[in-house]
């Protein structure tokens, strides 16, 4: 009789953790329905709202993660990894699970760490096209490492890596709305060039700043935003762009499959989970990589196709003087976006998912 699978699924802190992590959940219970799947992540962090809004349950960990431009702000890091890792333990010893997958974010470190003293499998993925030191520190133990893009094993051992790509949610593979009822759900005209602006799933200063600058030459072009805004500063964004009917704004947008179907253009953050999408939108896109990524992983996930003539890429401290510009030029060269559109498909990857959950399943049967 097949093993039942109880997993624990780590990691979280922005929506390219998230909903991956949750692609491969729904991907394991399609596989075997009787799986338990247990989420952890941080506290205050978004996954503790969007996973059970996926319908799966998840502990929060008392943990952060390093602060990058404040040194100083760490003090206190060692007591919140020392805490969080008696609460994994509690976890452990109540759940049971037989395997651990690992996203990223705060939580995953002492979450597969933990379970590689217990001799538990690990698997992790990396998304980006840079190794996370986290990562990096796990996968000496880990029995599987799944990427998103070729040549990881400069990083991982090459007999544990495999390329899966990145997990993307089913509702953006699988689109079936029309471009122009797409368009609708946003109250924009099906007549417009229409312009997707994403920051990530927390917002981007610099990408709103010059948007929310230049709201009247869109105006004056007959140019449509979709905009999300992040949670920063979203009431002020969105006071400033109340007076403007071409433009719908929003902090968050939950049906990023219609957003994605009603965009001619799109200017983006390049997370890996990001970039997997948009990939598999088809859609021209001005990547503007967020320059305090560690190891710069944005800028590296975003030359994967800028090198490849699949996107175009803005760098963060020249956004004012350049975002503008690159947006015009992909509206008005139909050349250049018919070849960018060719390209980038060829780095779309479908079942990321299905193979993640395939493997994992497979090594905890052989167990």
């Amino acid at each position: 009789m097949p093993k039942k699978l109880r997993i624990i699924i780590a990691g979280g802190g922005t929506g390219g953790h998230i909903f991956p992590a949750i692609a491969v959940a729904q991907a394991i219970q399609k596989m075997q329905p009787d799986a338990a799947i247990l989420f952890v992540g941080a506290k205050g962090k978004m996954e503790m709202e969007k996973v059970p809004q996926a319908g799966y349950e998840i502990i929060g960990l008392t943990i952060g993660g390093l602060n990058r431009s404040n040194l100083f702000a760490n003090w206190n890091l060692p007591f919140k990894l020392a805490k969080s890792f008696f609460q994994v333990r509690n976890i452990f010893e109540k759940f049971k699970p037989n395997a651990v997958f690992g996203v990223g974010g705060y939580s995953s470190f002492p979450v597969l760490k933990f379970a590689q003293t217990k001799s538990i499998p690990t698997f992790i993925h990396e998304s980006n096209a840079f190794a996370g030191k986290s990562n990096l520190w796990l996968s000496k133990n880990a029995t599987q490492i799944f990427t998103g893009t070729e040549g990881m094993d400069a990083f991982f051992p090459a007999d544990k890596t495999i390329v899966t790509g990145n997990p993307v949610r089913k509702n953006i593979i699988e689109a079936t709305i029309t471009k122009e009822a797409a368009l609708l759900q946003f109250g924009l005209l099906p007549s417009r060039k229409t312009v997707l602006i994403i920051g990530g799933s927390l917002g981007a200063r610099s990408i709103n700043q010059c948007i929310q600058a230049n709201l009247p030459e869109f105006a004056d072009t007959n140019i449509q935003l979709i905009w999300q805004t992040g949670k920063q500063n979203a009431s002020e964004y969105a006071r400033t762009a109340s007076s403007f009917s071409n433009v719908y704004v929003s902090s968050f947008i939950d049906n990023m499959s219609a957003a994605y179907t009603a965009a001619d253009i799109l200017v983006s953050r390049s997370g890996a989970m990001a970039v997997a999408e948009i990939c598999i939108t088809g859609k021209p896109c001005v990547f503007v990589p967020y320059p305090l990524a560690a190891e710069d992983h944005q800028t590296y996930n975003a030359m994967t196709l800028v090198k490849e003539g699949a996107a175009l890429m803005v760098a963060d401290n020249a956004v004012n003087e350049k975002l503008m510009s690159n947006i015009m030029q992909l509206i008005q060269d139909t050349a250049l976006t018919d070849a960018i559109q060719n390209k980038i498909k060829h780095f779309a990857k479908l079942n990321a998912d299905t193979m993640i959950a395939a493997s994992i399943i497979k090594s905890v049967q052989e167990n």
